[in-house]
């Protein structure tokens, strides 16, 4: 991008298709979910059919309607989002979906208009976030991928721990759920102010976050759930996990464990806990798909090639509104510079920002300096959690250096010391 490249452009949305859109009742819920269902292939099924699911919030639901047949569909969570060095509201995009026979007419433009629009003229949220069916649809409306998961798959008969790894003085249990989740919510509040990309959880995130259908399981057990408690009966950790029994054509066992979750409140913890999931009887392969893509397992292995991984975008980010996001997150390393952001879908966005952010907070204001880089609000939207390096957004030509220096600067001050990681898909 060169100072006065425009990015291409998007679409304009119908004013009168914007207008039609609508949140939905109660009663118009299973038509509702099914026209979801029926757009993702799915057959609806389950307590959620006939009525809204606890966690929705109808009042920000968006649907269009032809001639009664629901033929667009949209919604937002109220969440709080973890950033470096603070929480933010966010809006979880969700429920997003366009019937085949309503294609190609600007409804998804509607839809991203009418969202982003509220959000802005709400004055709570400065940052929306979803997770994307597909890759290529959502940069367009400035969302970019700030968090990735990892897609760990390990055979545990090579996966060997290195043996100068702290050790832990306390002891794992099997519990039932009970038991794991009156433990594991304290310490999830406690620790996910730390890592960017959680999001808090209430008890209907609790509810939706434990939910264990048989229909749901594919051939896998029901969950499993472990804590590692101190001396003291402090609970430290937390695991919960699948298995699936598989034997070879000679009767040799190829059992499956799937990791769902693994908190740890400190290194001795994490590496209890990954001992006890390696340590599972008649398993030939580990695998986890909410690890995040530097989960610290890469790091505590003697053989780096022992734990292979897939890479796939988790969370993506948009940044509604530059000045309140740019301010509502740390820095560690100080920084002042002018970004000229590129925002052509949300104008109030768009224009030069002054950034003067240190590890004790951050300040962005409007300016009529001259900028010291030029970019595009998905580029900044990227950076924003401090997983995507903004050096390689500019090697890759995506962001342009006015000034000398600025890119490596913006680099480090941008990046953070624990790596993003969403857990929790909505």
């Amino acid at each position: 991008m060169t100072p006065d490249a425009t990015p291409a452009a998007t679409p304009a949305a119908d004013p009168a298709l914007v207008a039609a859109l609508r949140p939905i009742a109660a009663e118009e819920w299973p038509a509702f979910t099914t026209a979801m269902s029926r757009v993702f292939g799915e057959d609806p099924t389950g307590p959620d059919v006939d009525r809204p699911r606890p966690t929705a919030e109808l009042d920000r639901s968006l649907a269009l309607f032809d001639d009664g047949f629901v033929a667009a569909t949209a919604g937002a969570y109220s969440h709080q989002l973890t950033v470096p060095g603070g929480v933010v509201p966010a809006a979880g995009v969700t429920w997003v979906t366009v019937s085949p026979t309503h294609r190609r007419r600007g409804v998804l433009t509607a839809i991203m208009r009418r969202q982003l629009d509220d959000v802005h003229a709400a004055g709570t949220e400065p940052v929306a976030a979803l997770w994307a069916a597909e890759g290529s649809i959502y940069g367009r409306f400035g969302y970019a991928p700030a968090v990735w998961r990892g897609g760990i798959v390990l055979d545990p008969s090579r996966t060997r721990l290195r043996e100068d790894l702290p050790a832990s003085s306390g002891r794992i249990s099997v519990v039932d759920l009970d038991a794991y989740r009156v433990a594991a919510v304290p310490l999830y509040e406690r620790l996910r102010r730390d890592v960017p990309g959680h999001l808090a959880r209430d008890e209907r995130w609790w509810d939706r976050r434990l939910r264990d259908e048989k229909d749901d399981r594919d051939g896998w057990t029901a969950r499993r759930y472990a804590l590692h408690t101190e001396p003291d009966g402090t609970v430290t950790g937390y695991a919960s996990y699948r298995q699936k029994e598989e034997w070879s054509p000679r009767d040799e066992p190829r059992g499956k464990l799937q990791l769902v979750d693994l908190v740890a409140a400190t290194p001795a913890v994490r590496v209890a806990l990954w001992r006890f999931v390696l340590g599972h009887d008649l398993v030939r392969e580990v695998s986890s798909w909410s690890l995040g893509a530097e989960d610290p397992v890469r790091s505590m292995v003697a053989d780096p090639r022992s734990v292979p991984t897939a890479p796939s975008d988790a969370l993506w980010v948009r940044l509604v509104d530059v000045e309140r996001a740019l301010a509502a997150r740390r820095y560690p390393a100080p920084i002042d510079l002018v970004l000229e952001v590129r925002d052509r879908f949300c104008p109030w966005n768009d224009g030069r920002w002054r950034l003067i952010g240190h590890p004790a907070g951050g300040h962005c204001g409007r300016t009529d300096r001259d900028p010291d880089l030029v970019l595009g609000v998905e580029e900044l939207a990227a950076v924003y959690l401090g997983g995507v390096s903004l050096g390689t957004l500019h090697r890759a030509g995506r962001v342009t250096e006015i000034s000398p220096g600025a890119v490596a600067l913006a680099s480090t001050s941008f990046s953070w010391p624990v790596a993003p990681q969403s857990p929790d898909a909505f």
